[in-house]
């Protein structure tokens, strides 16, 4: 029995001062952390404003005035449309008759 009471003092921490410690230095580092921050200024700086990019411009220049051709000189366009060209019907093959030489 007295080797069963060594084993359990060998050392080792139980397990509620080991979930104490652990919420104490949780709570540390984050005031620590906190602290700094405020401390530094970090965090402060608004986040810059998305730029916007600029609309393309489109520069149109068109000459709608109709002018009189001096001269009398007329322009006449005749169009033709003919039919295409049908191809011709392919040759049909012969049917084979004889019998083959072996």
């Amino acid at each position: 029995m007295s080797e069963e009471l060594e084993q359990s003092n060998d050392g080792t921490w139980s397990g509620l001062k080991k979930t104490i410690i652990g919420v104490a230095t949780t709570a540390v580092m984050g005031l620590g952390t906190w602290g700094i921050t405020k401390i530094t200024g970090g965090g402060d700086e608004p986040a810059p404003a998305p730029v916007a990019a600029p609309a393309p411009v489109i520069n149109i220049t068109t000459n709608n005035t109709q002018q009189q051709s001096a001269g009398g000189t007329k322009v006449i366009e005749r169009v033709v449309e003919k039919p295409a060209a049908q191809p011709a019907p392919a040759p049909k093959p012969k049917p084979f008759s004889e019998e083959p030489k072996w």
